[in-house]
């Protein structure tokens, strides 16, 4: 009864899925595209670039957005050298998703959108691509999903599994609909014993604990040495400290620059200060908010051979984000200053960028508990609090050098839940 009334609302709710589409295609055009993928409807294949005459069901990784689309570059590779033999579907949520997917796996993968959570929309998605198994990541739980893939006699893995005690508290309120789904889970491999915890109180009957995914990243080293050239000509120019607010969220920006300038005001004294927003379709938004403030801007995107150092730089372009933590000398991790979880600090501790984050963390609460008990991370409850700390390690080359490197160490001890899902998934393989 409670899934035909989750159908029902599904229905009811099917126009303002393209109202939803359409309201976001006026910032991202892309959100125009593929409209028949959303409901199933594919125009491809499986692809089998480097696999001539391949006709085997493929393994398909489903990852909602750009970060969880990065995160499975471990998986990939690992899962590549695993089973050549198969051809590679990866599905997404978003334009930014696929963008990025076709970047760094297009070359030897099947990208397509994966439909919304309509019963008929799933079968016909898996119908037609006929995937081995399905791994999907971090915690995306769509019931007809699991339902219809459980019927189809398709094992689907959760891996990389994580659940605040926040949203195990919403789930909970409709466990009538998430608990029967959960338990269609062939296995759940969760970050930490927590998220374990609370996946198994959910529903999930195959439960184990695997680490994050997030600590096996491995970053290009043209990348890293490009942030590196680019600290070489700042410094060279300005002779400034750098400090990064990394991954901002929408409102982030505009608390973090009030409080910028009143602790520096324009002093030729201010460090010298990088933005990069996560969301590529708020740039524009966040360069008029810099300028807004009478700062002088410089934007990535329009830097051609020479790097002018301006009072803030406006990190707008994808792909680079290693390179500006391999730049600066201090990292504060957006999505932690307003209560959106965190964005992913792992990666500049793995490149020894000291990360200061704020009271925020609940996506990341495992690995934010490690962080600061090995001294990785420092966190404070206001910006003032923090940008006082970013001060202090600015002017203390020792205390800014050893959280450095306890950030490597701290990034390379927790390493391995790749592996540890490779172990899992051989049986589906």
């Amino acid at each position: 009864m409670v899934r035909w009334a989750y159908r029902l609302l599904l229905w009811l709710g099917f126009p303002l899925i393209w109202l939803y589409l359409l309201k976001r295609s006026k910032k991202q055009p892309a959100y125009r595209q593929f409209w028949g993928e959303r409901l199933g409807y594919y125009a491809v294949g499986i692809d089998e670039k480097d696999l001539q005459g391949n006709t085997l069901r493929p393994i398909w990784l489903h990852a909602v957005s750009v970060g969880e689309m990065r995160a499975c570059a471990p998986i990939i590779q690992a899962l590549r050298r695993a089973a050549p033999h198969r051809p590679l579907l990866l599905t997404c949520m978003t334009p930014t998703g696929r963008e990025t997917a076709q970047a760094l796996f297009g070359d030897f993968s099947t990208i397509v959108y994966l439909p919304y959570d309509y019963p008929a929309a799933i079968r016909r998605f898996l119908q037609h691509f006929r995937p081995q198994c399905g791994v999907v990541m971090e915690t995306e739980i769509w019931p007809n999903l699991l339902h219809e893939s459980a019927a189809a006699k398709i094992p689907l893995v959760l891996a990389n599994a994580r659940l605040s005690a926040a949203s195990f508290r919403a789930y909970q309120r409709i466990s009538a609909l998430i608990a029967p789904a959960m338990a269609k889970w062939s296995l759940v491999l969760a970050q930490a014993p927590a998220d374990a915890e609370r996946l198994a109180a959910l529903g999930a009957r195959a439960t184990k604990v695997m680490g994050s995914v997030k600590f096996d990243h491995s970053n290009n080293a043209a990348i890293i040495a490009r942030g590196q050239a680019w600290r070489a000509a700042l410094l060279q120019q300005a002779n400034r400290p750098l400090v990064l607010l990394a991954s901002s969220r929408e409102g982030e920006e505009a608390a973090f620059l009030a409080q910028w300038q009143s602790m520096y005001g324009q002093t030729a004294a201010a460090p010298l200060l990088i933005i990069v927003p996560r969301h590529p379709q708020r740039f524009d938004a966040v360069a008029d908010l810099i300028r807004s403030h009478g700062l002088a801007l410089q934007r990535r995107s329009q830097w051609q051979q020479d790097i002018v150092a301006a009072e803030v730089i406006l990190g707008d372009s994808m792909g680079e984000m290693a390179a500006w933590f391999a730049a600066s000398d201090v990292c504060i991790m957006g999505g932690s200053l307003l209560p959106f979880g965190s964005q992913n600090f792992i990666e500049a501790c793995a490149l020894g960028c000291p990360v200061l984050l704020g009271p925020h963390t609940f996506n990341f609460a495992a690995a934010t508990a490690a962080a600061l008990a090995e001294g990785a991370a420092w966190q404070g409850q206001t910006l003032g609090e923090i940008l006082d700390k970013t001060q202090q390690l600015l002017l203390d080359d020792t205390a800014r050098q050893a959280m450095s490197a306890a950030g490597v160490e701290f990034a390379n001890a927790h390493r391995g839940a790749t592996a540890r899902l490779l172990d899992e998934l051989t049986t589906y393989l």
